[in-house]
């Protein structure tokens, strides 16, 4: 989409989309209609799609072009980030299209190929298309059969044809590789792209920027300065409605599989030679592959489930009282680990991960938390109030860096030292707002660039660091309640305590 306001020494101009269309299964739900369909606004708004950019549905309703897109306006007036303008938006509406039909109906799915022919004609699409399948992944081999079988994966000279899917990439390492086989059926490793949120967050490459552009950090980031690493991901909601999805998959499939141990990667990787996907990927592997469980699982590891209590001054119900859930249910909505990475760099140093609902605040950071000064030369009484130093990366909400040091107090005899903080905020620093996630991911994807998602390597190795906590779990029975509104299981408090270390308070 042209933008009148674009300055051409723009350094964004390169960027820009090329002749392309995209096709979104599980239109109705709740992802396309609060982030993809939105994102896919702001980056018209933006100017970083085609003039020419399609947007096709396929759903089992029965609506016309005209219905979708009523759809698709409702849910970009109501969550998307930029304002909403009229010309953009007549722009992006001429090229969206709904085929209304079955998954598992082959001929809606030659409906689509038609769709889609008729597109690259009149549309300029080329020949391009992305399809984004924001449905359950119990419902991809279906789809991805149907879509081969159609020809509409198909593509010759210079014409391309990806793929999108979200978590969670598989429930253990067995179904992980049979998800990779289903895909691979149909499209090439780099035609498929594994949309890990989380990576596309300005804060999570800011982790990046920050170690390999300033000299003063790489010194220091290592087994020799560095005591421990803890990343958390807390929130202080419920699992809502979404019941049907989260029981049986747990915090630990949800979150720590990806997010948390996609952060440690970033956290702990060699400096890549350069930010190209196959070296980016090569850094992360390297990590993954290096990372170990304790011996004994169980005592460094813990989980629990939320229980009824008081949230934000409001009563809540518990997990096993929520909609859906089973009395019985031995998910966890609560689940920690320490592991360790055994190379020669972090060699000792612990990493703790943590995720859970219904916890104190909403917060996901990436703690270093530095070792004491080898040596101290003040009063006892003059450094009671001094804690460990710590560089603190706030992915979200408060979007930005903390470091944490001590300092001499002033107007007090003798030299107390006490903590205090450096906060660097994203909103004080830049102009722009830091776009959504979904943005920067659907652009890469249009772009053909994969540096920021997961391949199947990546994720084979995540599943085997928690397929043995997984098994682990499975035979120790109920989960341990905690109080909503707090932070954890006492477990949690007790595996980091046989450490000697304690949970830093977001």
């Amino acid at each position: 989409m042209s933008n009148p306001l674009r300055d051409p020494r723009d350094r964004r101009l390169p960027k820009v989309a090329g002749p392309c269309g995209m096709i979104l299964f599980g239109v109705t739900g709740d992802l396309a209609r609060k982030k993809i369909m939105p994102a896919i606004y702001d980056l018209a708004n933006r100017g970083f799609l085609p003039p020419g950019f399609a947007l096709v549905g396929f759903a089992r309703r029965e609506w016309a072009d005209e219905d979708f897109a009523a759809e698709v306006h409702d849910a970009v007036r109501e969550y998307a980030r930029t304002p909403f303008r009229e010309d953009v938006w007549a722009q992006l509406s001429a090229g969206i299209r709904f085929v209304a039909g079955d998954i598992q109906d082959p001929e809606a799915y030659a409906r689509l190929k038609s769709e889609v022919d008729t597109l690259d004609a009149e549309r300029g699409t080329m020949g391009n298309h992305v399809f984004y399948l924001s449905i359950p992944p119990g419902l991809f081999p279906v789809v991805v059969s149907n879509l081969r079988e159609s020809g509409l994966t198909d593509s010759t000279g210079d014409e391309w044809r990806r793929v999108v899917v979200e978590k969670p990439f598989g429930r253990d390492l067995a179904s992980a590789q049979a998800l990779d086989e289903v895909l691979s059926e149909a499209f090439s490793p780099d035609e498929i792209f594994r949309i890990d949120h989380y990576l596309g967050k300005e804060t999570v490459q800011n982790i990046l920027a920050v170690r390999f552009a300033n000299a003063m950090f790489e010194p220091i980031w290592n087994c020799n300065y560095v005591d421990n690493v803890q990343i958390t991901q807390a929130e202080d909601i419920g699992i809502g409605g979404r019941a049907s999805y989260y029981d049986g998959i747990g915090a630990a499939r949800d979150v720590i599989q990806n997010h948390l141990l996609q952060l440690l990667a970033l956290t702990a990787m060699e400096e890549p030679l350069s930010f190209s996907s196959a070296q980016v990927h090569a850094e992360k592997e390297k990590v993954l592959s290096a990372v170990q469980l304790p011996s004994n699982i169980e005592l460094h590891t813990a989980r629990g489930q939320y229980a009824a209590g008081w949230q934000g001054g409001v009563p809540v119900v518990g997990f096993l009282q929520e909609k859906g859930i089973p009395p019985t249910s031995t998910t966890e909505t609560f689940a920690a680990m320490r592991v360790t990475v055994e190379n020669r760099r972090w060699a000792g140093v612990p990493f703790y991960l943590r995720t859970g609902k219904r916890l104190g605040r909403r917060v996901t950071e990436v703690a270093v938390i530095f070792k004491r000064a080898p040596h101290l030369p003040f009063a006892s009484q003059a450094v009671e109030e001094l804690s460990d130093n710590a560089l603190v990366f706030r992915i979200q909400p408060d979007e930005g860096i903390t470091v944490r040091f001590g300092s001499k107090v002033p107007n007090t005899p003798g030299m107390e030292v006490r903590d205090v903080t450096m906060d660097f905020q994203y909103g004080d620093s830049f102009v722009d707002t830091s776009p959504e996630a979904y943005e920067r991911l659907i652009l890469d994807v249009l772009l053909g660039e994969p540096p920021l998602f997961p391949n199947s390597t990546e994720v084979d190795l995540s599943w085997k660091i928690l397929d043995p906590v997984l098994d682990c779990w499975a035979d120790l029975g109920q989960p341990e309640q905690y109080a909503s509104g707090g932070w954890g299981p006492s477990s949690a408090y007790d595996m980091i305590a046989r450490d000697g270390r304690t949970w830093r308070r977001p």
